[in-house]
């Protein structure tokens, strides 16, 4: 019976690696970028076609590009501010707030009024590679420099933009340039629509680079945010990721008054955090000001002689200062703090009445855990 188990985990586990590694039919094992595809797609940065193809000779738009730096990036949960505009580009278009976020982070130039994005149009093999390279903090160089590391590898040197030579030469420093292997010489072929899979290779040197040495506003969005607070001190950190687990204790400020004596089973209420719900290094987990909602599920009222009143909550919904709205699963069992002699006068004569005012502060306990970046205080689903 042992073997037959062994031997079905064995059959399991061959299947999962075999399918891991074919994510998608038209990429094989040993294809060029198979590591960089499989990678952003486990990440969710890059995806297939309804077939389940991925089609690694196809070309990117420059709007689907925006949005995978992005997600490469891990900013898509960034909120921009202030917007720019483009004559070519409605507040309504799918990759709107991604091309906003690029720009925010200096991927990309901010426009003059008036200017096209050109958001259908293929993303060429220099804007890719410029994008990853504006996403890094690098040494500054001369056009100089540049064209004599570019012209030591490749033949076409001389066709690079002017506006790339820069940019082309610091992703050749940076080992950042991604070329297709072939027989030919070595071209940079700057003007050139982007492959899918090119795409994918430049977009996992990007993540790594960026990790490293990301610009100056990447590298104040990635950047854990910390602050004082309500420490939960069975918090934990593991790289940029908090959790909060379940059995914590959370204080919430109520924003109406309930009572066991008037409130019903079934009533809505909501609070709010009063203060950073923070790790014991004063990493913030939940912001101030966070809004929690559920309903009274147990609602007894206190009795002489009877019984004292019941009030427990159940929160259900968390909403952020990101304006995330998610699952906070979390309980609160009304009682009022008693010494010994109360505590024995209410178990001998019961009719106790319990009530929480406006502002008043409950104690919710998490019923499962909760993880959370640290970098911008996205829960995390």
């Amino acid at each position: 019976m042992k073997k037959t188990f062994k031997g079905l985990l064995s059959v399991i586990a061959v299947t999962f690696t075999i399918t891991a590694a074919n994510a998608f039919p038209d990429v094989a094992d040993n294809y060029w970028a198979a590591p960089q595809i499989k990678e952003l797609s486990e990440q969710g940065v890059i995806v297939g076609y309804p077939d389940g193809t991925f089609k690694p000779d196809d070309n990117v738009t420059r709007a689907e590009f925006a949005s995978m730096a992005i997600k490469a990036l891990g900013q898509q949960n960034t909120k921009v501010v202030q917007p720019v505009s483009f004559s070519d580009i409605t507040t309504e278009y799918w990759a709107y707030d991604a091309i906003q976020k690029a720009i925010y982070f200096d991927l990309v130039s901010v426009p003059k009024e008036g200017d096209l994005f050109r958001p259908d149009d293929s993303v060429s093999r220099a804007e890719s590679l410029s994008v990853a390279v504006n996403a890094l903090t690098t040494e500054q160089i001369s056009e100089q420099k540049a064209k004599e590391v570019l012209e030591k590898m490749y033949i076409d040197t001389h066709t690079i933009p002017e506006w790339f030579l820069i940019p082309a030469g610091k992703a050749e420093i940076l080992g950042m340039m991604v070329i297709m292997p072939s027989a030919d010489k070595a071209k940079v072929e700057a003007e050139r629509p982007a492959t899918r899979a090119e795409v994918a290779a430049i977009l996992f040197k990007m993540m790594e680079q960026a990790k490293l040495n990301p610009n100056a506003k990447l590298a104040e969005a990635m950047r854990k945010k910390t602050g004082d607070g309500f420490v939960i001190e069975n918090a934990t950190v593991q790289g940029s990721i908090g959790t909060i687990p379940a059995g914590s204790i959370v204080p919430v400020e109520l924003t109406k008054y309930i009572s066991s004596q008037t409130s019903e089973p079934g009533d809505l209420f909501a609070g709010v955090a009063a203060q950073n719900y923070v790790t014991k290094e004063k990493f913030i987990l939940v912001n101030k000001g966070a809004t929690l909602k559920g309903q009274l599920i147990d609602v007894r009222p206190g009795r002489w002689f009877v019984r004292n009143g019941v009030l427990v909550l159940d929160n259900s919904l968390i909403t952020t200062n990101n304006d995330q709205t998610t699952n906070f699963n979390a309980v609160a069992n009304i009682k009022k703090d008693r010494n010994w002699f109360m505590k024995f006068v209410r178990f001998c004569f019961k009719g106790e009445k319990l009530e929480v005012p406006a502002q008043g502060t409950v104690n919710l306990k998490l019923l499962k855990p909760v993880q959370v970046d640290l970098t911008n205080g996205w829960i995390l689903e």
